[in-house]
């Protein structure tokens, strides 16, 4: 049943309430951090014993205006249930990233990014106004004709600049389906040139694409996933099973096509963490028999993760058989569309790691934390896995840093990064940064970036 507006503004109001008086229970030369039950954050922190924000009551959806479309959100809110309470409406989020318990908050301030985003940018692109609690303990409402210092850095900032309480939102309409086309190319040069022209036309053939991803397996087994939103009724595939999605996206020639809800569609990655599920046997089909279906999803993956960082249990096993230690290199990054290929090349020849997903973006505008050239096609590349280590620490982590700077591209910050703070300030904002810290947060409560992201503070 529908909880009335009052009621959810009441709540919400009282979430606000606790959340500012948690803010003012933390001691001034401590640490400020969310204290939240799930992250989807690969880097290590320090601990920290200091009380985290409360954000209890911070989780919901506020409205959604199906005549507007837009949509009030807490800024803790996950997609997950963000998307439930639209896809009634026939509306979606412009883009969705790929796992369910991924908040619109952390989307905003972390980046995001999904297969509508060569249409749609990132998450922080459909945001129409928003609030947030500064380092100074105000709450803020920015936008782009309100404090727009803060509304342009605050993407990419994780945190250092504030936290995002309550967003507006733009919405898309979106169909019951989604038809898929899985098309092989057996080389990279060819697989960047489709994507380069369906991004440019937004079209294949004739048909129109609204979402568009790919995966590379190796050099001659690489793939791009062409969705078209459709109302046309017809049997659907389910990969909240036994079937494993990126399996079905593998054929030997040509074209093999598929049809999704489109629910199942926004959250085919997220069953099996991409393919990362297959770490603890999730993929294996007797194990797969067993596993309940509701444990199949990123979170309890995530769990079993943490589980493994506190036991160091692959490590054992590994100089158990005699093998080095492993390094772990999950990573995002994002380089320009003519110089994909280059990078693949590169990054299949000297990285013991596949599949490798890709996702094409354009940004409407620049954001100074993550300048990407706005109006230029650039292409996301995830990696997740891990390698035997190096002679020093993060050493392919460092390797793959070097790189994606020698191809005029950027690495996402939610994982390990070993950058100096010279080449960090001039990747991610620098002196622009600065001001906007100095404005918003001037006694430094709140961490800087670059010890938030760099030294795991």
């Amino acid at each position: 049943m529908a909880v009335p507006p009052g009621v959810l503004a009441e709540a919400y109001n009282a979430g606000v309430e606790r959340l500012l008086a948690s803010y003012r229970a933390i001691p001034a030369t401590a640490p400020v951090r969310l204290a939240k039950p799930t992250s989807n954050l690969f880097r290590a922190r320090v601990k920290n014993e200091a009380p985290g924000l409360d954000t209890s009551g911070l989780t919901g959806v506020l409205s959604v205006d199906p005549d507007a479309k837009t949509a009030e959100v807490a800024g803790m809110c996950t997609y997950e249930d963000l998307v439930a309470a639209t896809l009634p409406y026939g509306l979606s989020p412009l883009v969705v990233p790929q796992l369910k318990t991924i908040t619109l908050g952390g989307a905003v301030s972390g980046l995001g990014i999904e297969s509508a985003s060569f249409r749609n940018g990132m998450p922080h692109e459909s945001v129409l106004e928003s609030d947030i609690l500064t380092g100074s303990g105000d709450l803020v409402t920015v936008s782009a004709e309100q404090h727009p210092d803060l509304y342009r850095a605050f993407p990419n900032s994780y945190g250092t600049l504030g936290y995002a309480v309550r967003l507006r939102i733009a919405l898309e309409a979106v169909d019951p389906f989604v038809a898929l086309r899985h098309i092989r190319y057996h080389s990279l040069t060819d697989l960047v040139e489709a994507m380069n022209a369906i991004v440019d036309t937004g079209g294949l053939d004739g048909v129109r694409v609204d979402y568009l991803d790919g995966v590379v397996f190796s050099a001659d087994e690489c793939y791009l996933s062409l969705g078209q939103c459709t109302t046309t009724f017809g049997p659907v595939s389910d990969y909240t099973g036994q079937d494993i999605y990126y399996r079905s996206i593998q054929h030997d020639a040509g074209i093999v096509t598929d049809r999704l809800t489109i629910g199942d569609y926004l959250w085919r990655w997220d069953t099996d963490w991409f393919w990362c599920s297959r770490a603890f046997g999730a993929q294996h089909p007797p194990l797969r028999r067993w596993w309940p279906r509701r444990y199949r999803r990123s979170s309890f993956y995530w769990k079993l993760l943490q589980y493994e960082r506190r036991v160091d249990l692959v490590d054992r096993i590994e100089r158990a058989r005699g093998r080095p230690a492993r390094e772990r290199v999950v990573q995002d990054v994002e380089v320009p569309l003519e110089r994909c290929a280059g990078f693949l090349d590169w990054f299949l020849s000297n990285v013991p790691i596949e599949p490798i997903w890709l996702c094409p973006v354009r940004l409407r505008e620049r954001w100074p934390l993550y300048p990407m050239r706005p109006g230029h096609t650039f292409v996301n590349l995830g990696f997740w896995s891990s390698v035997p280590v190096g002679a020093t620490e993060g050493e392919t982590n460092r390797l793959i840093e070097r790189k994606v700077r020698e191809f005029d591209g950027h690495k996402s910050l939610y994982s390990d990064a070993y950058y100096s703070q010279d080449d960090f300030d001039e990747l991610y904002g620098g002196e622009e940064y600065d001001i906007v810290k100095s404005t918003y947060d001037p006694d430094s409560r709140l961490l800087d970036l670059y010890a938030k992201a760099v030294q795991r503070r």
